[in-house]
């Protein structure tokens, strides 16, 4: 639950940290978490979730998810190292992306780790590695592509019915020391409609890796892309229905159930969400700094910016913490970032009571906000935990030299 934000309490943490700042509430984390895990164990108990870092990497997060039992699913060299610093083991890391560094793949083999094939051109780096290291049993999946209706040609990941995922499957084939240990897909849409299809895509593939080339993958992983919570102001902005995570595994974990009842060495169940856990565990808390009205407009200015909250074209879900003096009702104002851009609105049309040193508080910014905001302007904000008794600085504010002692001046 989120816990009830006071003028004394938002005064205070401005006082201490300024006057824009993101709240963690690292007990939602957990719970969606737990949540979404035992909602697909209830139709596959071999189920586990790997975490998308790049929807937020924030290490007490990822921390959670290892704490949990989770897997790390990583994308880049960057993210693999925040797995490794936040104590991940590396048998529990997955590295997805299209493009790895060679020496970092071959750390994260010889670890234990698991790589996934993108393309081929992959091939000739794990092959060095295996015939340097044959003592090393190298752990490797495969990304999968198929269609499953939802209309995106994804550029991930080989075609199953394809020369070049025939040619990664005999080269695993033929490498006593290469172990297949997954195969994995990812998909555009977040709807529900297409897990039927992802799974019975998945299936298939397994069962044909099974029988042409006599190769058992351990884990398969149908990818991320599901819908997390959020108010009802922001799911009708965005055209979905209150969707829950059954929607999901009832779709998918359970073909799986069926497909695997009567076997005793079934695959484990994978999937790779990020804003389905993330979405609602974050705040952002901006004072208001200026009001004033341009040709019949009025124009509130607040100190954080759009690119703090990864929402365009909507008006994020925000509420008023009053704290300023002369409070005034207004109508239609637009409540604008520093960035002195012309498009950094972060709500339009806001009516109500208004006033300098308010605070506005936008939920559900824990996907691709912290991750994706620029060096632009102004270094970004602080990062602080109040779920517990006491503040937790789980990441300061940002400095000048954070920022620029990579450049010559």
């Amino acid at each position: 639950m989120s816990k009830e934000l006071t003028i004394e309490l938002l005064n205070g943490l401005s006082e201490r940290f300024g006057n824009a700042f993101y709240l963690l509430e690292s007990d939602n984390f957990e719970q969606n978490f737990k949540e979404l895990s035992n909602t697909f164990k209830k139709y596959y108990p071999k189920f586990n979730i790997a975490y998308s870092y790049k929807t937020n990497y924030t290490p007490k997060l990822v921390q959670i998810v290892d704490r949990l039992g989770g897997y790390a699913e990583v994308v880049s060299e960057m993210e693999l190292e925040i797995a490794l610093r936040s104590g991940v083991i590396p048998a529990r890391i997955i590295w997805n992306g299209p493009i790895k560094k060679s020496e970092k793949v071959k750390e994260l083999l010889l670890l234990g780790g698991t790589v996934n094939i993108d393309s081929i051109y992959e091939i000739d780096n794990i092959r060095k590695i295996a015939e340097s290291y044959p003592e090393h049993i190298l752990n490797v999946g495969v990304r999968c592509n198929y269609d499953v209706g939802d209309g995106v040609l994804s550029r991930f990941g080989f075609d199953v019915d394809g020369e070049d995922f025939d040619k990664v499957m005999k080269f695993i084939a033929s490498i006593s020391n290469i172990h297949l240990v997954n195969l994995q897909a990812h998909f555009a849409k977040r709807s529900p409609e297409f897990w039927t299809a992802r799974a019975e895509g998945m299936l298939s593939t397994y069962d044909k890796v099974v029988e042409k080339y006599g190769l058992k993958p351990e884990r398969l992983d149908i990818g991320g892309g599901i819908y997390g919570k959020m108010p009802e102001s922001l799911r009708s902005q965005l055209g979905i229905s209150n969707i829950s995570y059954d929607d999901y595994a009832s779709r998918a974990a359970k073909l799986f159930a069926e497909h695997f009842k009567d076997c005793s060495d079934a695959p484990w169940l994978f999937i790779e969400p990020g804003s389905a856990v993330a979405g609602d565990c974050m705040r952002f808390v901006s004072r208001i700094e200026t009001i004033k009205n341009v040709r019949g407009k009025t124009i509130a200015t607040v100190i954080g910016s759009q690119k703090n909250i990864s929402m365009s074209g909507i008006n994020p879900p925000m509420t008023i913490v009053a704290g300023g003096q002369n409070q005034k009702q207004y109508n239609d104002v637009e409540i604008v970032g520093f960035t002195c851009i012309e498009g950094d609105v972060l709500h339009k049309n806001y009516n109500g009571e208004l006033a300098i040193g308010d605070y506005i508080v936008i939920q559900n910014c824990g996907s691709y906000s912290l991750v994706m905001k620029p060096p632009f302007i102004l270094p970004n904000f602080a990062v602080l935990d109040i779920n517990g008794s006491e503040i937790e600085v789980i990441k300061r504010a940002e400095s000048f030299d954070d920022l620029f002692h990579t450049f010559s001046f």
